[in-house]
């Protein structure tokens, strides 16, 4: 078995950029999940990591040469609000791995304990967040979608108190970096250049590495374009992240912080989970308006790095967050016509999206099984009123869509809400049967296989999940 070889080229950035410290110790950390497949890919020991000395690492007992933990500072707007420091308040960096393939691996522990940034939180995380974390990230890597992966979970044999006390647990969560939209605020707001350039180097030499180091303007450009793209997967999964702060913004279009993050059963445009989003702000709807609200913040810290007149800065920013309309419009029209067969369309075709969504809105049609029931020719079983989705689906046969595109691009499965909060309350009872069953599945989202029914199947009325709760 072979320990891990570690570095940490964030920490060779300035120190204003993150207070150096180690991970809390737990009194008795156990193996809660691994992810075998990730950590192949990232070319660590899967045995090792179930040895006790894995374990004492995933759980922050010890640290591994060369880690160098760390937790960052960063800044945000969070619903709207402006917050100018927040940081890692329960998460440590413990530093990165290098691949089989060269690509650069954050490894960081979340729920690892109090750091500066806390505000007076414990820095611990219960298992129930740490679980849905797991399963979504990682259903969402299987579905395409760019994203932070969880490469484990561990419990820690020491309870979190929260509305009751729960059972504490650490997420080993694996991404190309961990830089906010915040991150870029945070050296804004203080008007820290130097930080501001250092940072905008070691971001494109981790995402966008074909632009030169200085390159401001194009970082922003490699920016709106990723993010546009990313929120367009979001929206053709319905998926609603829930918390679209600036501070949970990837400036390498990852989906980034799955807090009370969840996917849509029945349409609704308007449809919010988050018990902290009162107002609806990152509604579904509402998520690619919130995404240029987030890029109009990042456009703004970037703009002494943009141009040395405040107003030639200003004017070319514009120019490229006026850019997100159409990138963002391309984007979701190549998803969501190929989820109704289609290659490519015109205002025909849009229009065509855009009526089967208000049909399904009118009649609480599940947007998952909508949309897969295309493929196999159950879609109609969705609406209250059939005939609704028999006149839509007339003129869409017309257009002889592709039945294996469809197949490709529409998921059978999904992470329902309802059954996350079971394989929650589950292994809070000490069974991770379904935990285990959903994870499995869900790693391959594409499969309509038999055994798997029961984890397709929308709520019953008494199962559905109404609101979710970030965990901290």
């Amino acid at each position: 078995m072979t320990a891990p070889r570690f570095d940490n080229q964030y920490a060779t950035l300035p120190e204003r950029f993150y207070t150096r410290m180690p991970p809390t110790p737990v009194p008795a950390p156990a193996l809660f999940q691994l992810n075998d497949s990730l950590a192949v890919q990232l070319g660590l020991d899967a045995d090792w990591l179930r040895s006790d000395a894995g374990i004492a690492m995933l759980a922050g007992n010890e640290t591994p040469p060369g880690s160098a933990p760390l937790a960052q500072v960063y800044a945000g707007h969070q619903f709207g609000g402006w917050s100018p420091q927040l940081g890692d308040g329960r998460a440590l960096l413990l530093g990165e791995v290098t691949a089989p393939d060269g690509s650069h691996w954050d490894i960081q522990l979340k729920g690892s304990g109090p750091t500066p940034y806390s505000r007076a939180g414990d820095g611990r995380a219960w298992l129930g967040p740490v679980m849905r974390e797991y399963l979504v990230s990682e259903a969402m890597h299987a579905l395409g979608v760019p994203t932070t992966r969880a490469l484990a979970a561990v419990t820690t044999g020491q309870d979190v108190l929260r509305e009751a006390r729960f059972p504490g647990a650490i997420l080993t969560r694996v991404a190309s970096s961990h830089i906010r939209v915040g991150t870029f605020q945070y050296f804004a707001a203080q008007q820290d250049q130097e930080a501001l350039s250092a940072l905008l180097g070691f971001a494109i030499r981790r995402h966008y590495p074909d632009l030169t180091e200085d390159d401001a303007l194009g970082f922003l450009t490699e920016v709106v374009h990723a993010q546009a793209a990313l929120v367009a997967h979001w929206m053709g999964l319905g998926f609603i992240h829930g918390v679209m702060n600036t501070d949970n913004c990837h400036v390498g279009g990852l989906t980034i912080d799955y807090g009370p993050c969840a996917f849509m059963d029945a349409y609704d445009p308007r449809k919010v989970f988050s018990s902290i989003d009162q107002f609806g702000r990152y509604a579904y709807g509402a998520q690619p308006e919130i995404l240029v609200w987030n890029l109009a913040q990042l456009a703004s810290a970037l703009l002494p790095l943009i141009d040395s007149d405040t107003d030639r800065a200003v004017e070319k920013a514009q120019a490229v967050l006026h850019q997100f309309g159409p990138d963002y419009t391309q984007a979701w029209q190549k998803v969501f016509f190929a989820k109704i067969g289609l290659t490519s369309g015109g205002e025909g075709e849009i229009a065509l999206v855009q009526d089967l969504l208000t049909r399904m809105a009118e009649n609480q049609a599940d947007f998952t099984l909508t949309f897969r029931g295309l493929h196999d020719g159950t879609a109609r079983d969705q609406f209250v009123d059939p005939t609704a989705f028999d006149a839509w689906s007339d003129v869409w046969q017309a257009k002889n869509p592709d039945a294996g595109l469809m197949a490709r691009t529409n998921p059978s499965l999904i992470p329902r809400n309802h059954q996350i909060e079971a394989a929650i309350q589950e292994a809070l009872r000490g069974d991770n049967t379904r935990f285990e069953r959903l994870n499995a599945a869900l790693a391959r989202p594409f499969d309509a296989a038999p055994e798997d029914a029961d984890l397709r199947a929308p709520p019953a009325e008494q199962e559905q999940v109404r609101q979710t709760f970030c965990g901290t």
